[in-house]
Parts: structure tokens; C-alpha cells; sequence
């Protein structure tokens, strides 16, 4: 499971990382937000995204930076406060989850394996590696608690929260 996360989580990065330098610029960041979210992300957006988690103050993010992203954004912010973290926390994973959920409105909202499967296409558009439908049914499966084989939103949250 580990191996996989790591894995996954490489394949995102490399799927941001536009030109393979080994780190994401605030450009590559906008791209792959707007291409993801279907919307225009401002360039000032992406900056102050991006320096949420510039460790180093270099302007791009290593491996390990974005990593520090996906955390942040998944766990309320890089510096929430305690009292706003669980709201800020579903916001970010509200807007993530709509990015890969099939059409259905708020409550029939549920990502698909093909939904699932187009999304990580638009992501991984320049990297080799493409996603089959079945790989994408096993990615869904590991997560689908109620055996529906889609996931809603709730489960969506225990995937990203890494409580399965």
C-alpha cells in the first residue's frame, strides 16, 4: 500500500513537472490546476500556492515539496489554525473530489472509473504511462466500502485521509 501511494504520488509529480527538470514552477503548477479543475488558475494563485511549500524559497518545487502540497491541501492548509482546519480540509477535498467525479449534482456526485480514468489522462497527458479502465476499477475497489463501484464523497475523504 505504501509502495503504491509512492508510486502514485511520483506519476502526479511527473504528470505536473511539464518539462522533467525535476521540479514544478508556478507555470507548471497553473497548467495542470486549470487543465485538472477545467478553470482559469491565476498566475498570482499559483504563486501563493507554490510558496505555501517552497521549503527551500527557490521558486519551484521539488518531489518533496509537492508532496508537502498534497498533504497540506488534504490536512486543512499548510498553516490552518485548529478551529477552521476540518472545514477548510472538506472545502479542499470537496474541490478535489468534484475534479474527478462523474456529473451528478452534489449528492450524486460519484467518481467513476471512467471519470476516474479521464481525469488521470488530462494529468498524465505528457507522461508515458496511461491508466487502463481496469487499473482504474482496482484503484477504486480498495476504497469503495460500500461495494457500489463507485466512490462518493465520504469514501473519497477516507482515501485521502489514509484511514482505509
Amino acid at each position: 500500500m505504501v509502495a503504491e501511494a509512492v508510486l502514485q504520488a511520483s506519476s502526479v509529480f511527473a504528470a505536473f513537472d511539464k518539462d522533467g527538470d525535476g521540479k514544478v514552477s508556478a507555470a507548471e503548477l497553473r497548467g495542470s490546476m486549470t487543465v485538472a479543475l477545467g478553470e482559469d488558475v491565476s498566475e498570482e494563485e499559483a504563486a501563493a500556492i507554490l510558496a505555501t511549500v517552497d521549503a527551500d524559497g527557490d521558486g519551484l518545487l521539488d518531489q518533496e515539496e509537492f508532496s508537502k502540497l498534497g498533504a497540506a491541501a488534504s490536512h486543512g492548509g499548510a498553516h490552518g489554525d485548529e478551529a477552521g482546519d476540518d472545514e477548510v480540509r472538506r472545502r479542499c477535498l470537496k474541490e478535489a473530489f468534484t475534479m474527478y467525479a462523474a456529473e451528478g449534482g452534489d449528492e450524486g456526485a460519484r467518481i467513476t472509473p471512467a471519470s476516474l480514468m479521464r481525469m488521470l489522462g488530462k494529468l498524465l497527458e505528457s507522461s508515458a504511462e496511461k491508466m487502463e479502465l481496469e487499473e482504474c476499477r482496482a484503484m477504486i475497489c480498495r476504497f469503495d466500502l460500500d461495494g457500489d463501484g463507485v466512490l462518493s464523497f465520504d469514501e473519497f475523504m477516507v482515501m485521502m485521509m489514509g484511514n482505509a
